[in-house]
């Protein structure tokens, strides 16, 4: 008789509370996503959040837009990006990132092949992949040549339905296991965001708790450092 399938065996819920980073690994680091929505003054809003601290990629996510237009709105937050060094990463469309010459693009598992955008792109463009709560998309996105892949959603989110809430260890799992690096993404925020860099999350995305931050989207970035450093 052959065991479960990989993502039926279930984990130790207990392994993220036994994990302990590898000092070796780069602390974790800030991936702010666009608002859905974004108008002529974001760029100032981009701007100041990438001056309030060390953002490692933005990712600009207009779903449902046509490409001329995120084209168009790419241009100067593309600009803004490059001077922060900051990667600039655009969301679902590797021809898209082709045609800006971006930094990487994000894919989802109805986006497209990795193997397909990786010979688009060539090998210099980071790729990462959406896999939800399976370890079996996440070993077949790195198989394929993904830069890095990401997990969620973690918590309750409105930036975009969600229908799989993984456990911390999931996170636990792949550090241990990979050095390709794992993205946590849904609903984080400064309140719930450091059990998941203390379960080995490389890198958080974030949206909300950054735009829509009382105090703007500095002091928003301003409040994650704590967190990202273990210190919270």
């Amino acid at each position: 008789m052959t065991g479960p399938p990989e993502d039926e065996a279930t984990l130790d819920p207990h392994f993220a509370e036994r994990f302990q980073r590898n000092d070796k690994r780069v602390p974790c680091q800030l991936y702010l996503i666009s608002p859905p929505q974004i108008g002529n003054d974001f760029v100032d809003a981009l701007r100041a959040a990438l001056d309030a601290g060390a953002v490692a990629a933005f990712q600009l996510r207009l779903k449902g837009l046509p490409e001329a237009d995120i084209a168009r709105a790419a241009e100067p937050l593309q600009r803004v990006c490059a001077d922060h060094d900051t990667a600039f990463v655009i969301n679902d469309s590797a021809a898209l990132a082709k045609s800006l010459g971006a930094d990487g693009v994000h894919l989802g598992q109805q986006d497209g092949d990795v193997r397909e955008a990786r010979a688009l792109l060539g090998p210099a463009v980071q790729i990462g992949v959406t896999c939800h709560d399976s370890r079996h998309l996440a070993m077949a996105a790195g198989e394929q040549g993904a830069d890095y892949v990401a997990f969620g959603a973690f918590y309750p989110t409105s930036t975009k339905e969600t229908r799989y809430r993984p456990d911390l260890s999931i996170l636990s799992w792949w550090s241990t296991l990979f050095e390709l690096p794992c993205v946590a993404i849904g609903g984080i925020s400064v309140m719930n965001a450091a059990p998941l860099v203390r379960a080995g999350a490389d890198f958080l995305a974030v949206c909300a708790a950054v735009w829509s931050h009382s105090a703007g989207p500095a002091e928003g970035v301003r409040a994650f450092s704590p967190v990202l450093s273990g210190k919270a």
